[in-house]
């Protein structure tokens, strides 16, 4: 018997092993972490975005003050992703479409756009209101899913 629970125990803790191995991401091992780099700056937009959304759809109080600020930061973090999409920035497990590198025209335009609605949702914050914060918040986010539409790949399993 003790044999039998040593055998189940070895192959359940294989299949855990095995399985959590498997589900893990993969991991960006070029020198310079180019991946990593951007990933992090997008997580900041999404951070920095994300509390304008909510009070742009009411599902939080508009707050002026925090609207600015949140504008503030995105605008302070727009620029600092593009640097890490280098001729070699495109290695596994970027989510990243090839069009980033071979139609850098089109890629450079998504990024102006992004960079115009970000500069419109600061002086909507400059105004103050919820009117012209709304909106604002719509054109960064559309700019946002077009460039993520044209430029990256879903993730795996969605």
């Amino acid at each position: 018997m003790y044999k039998t629970l040593t055998a189940t125990a070895c192959a359940l803790l294989a299949t855990t092993l095995l399985t959590t191995g498997c589900s893990e991401s993969a991991k960006d091992t070029h020198p310079q972490q180019l991946l990593t780099k951007r990933k992090a700056v997008f997580k900041q937009f999404t951070g920095a975005l994300e509390p304008l959304g909510l009070m742009a759809r009411d599902r939080k109080p508009w707050d002026a003050a925090a609207f600015k600020a949140g504008a503030l930061e995105l605008q302070r973090l727009s620029t600092l992703p593009w640097p890490y999409f280098t001729a070699d920035g495109n290695y596994p497990p970027t989510r990243a479409k090839p069009a980033v590198w071979d139609k850098p025209a089109e890629f450079k335009q998504a990024q102006d756009d992004y960079l115009a609605a970000v500069a419109a949702l600061l002086t909507a914050a400059e105004r103050g209101g919820a009117d012209s914060g709304r909106p604002a918040v719509e054109q960064v986010e559309k700019a946002c899913k077009s460039c993520h539409d044209r430029f990256r790949n879903a993730a795996p399993g969605s």
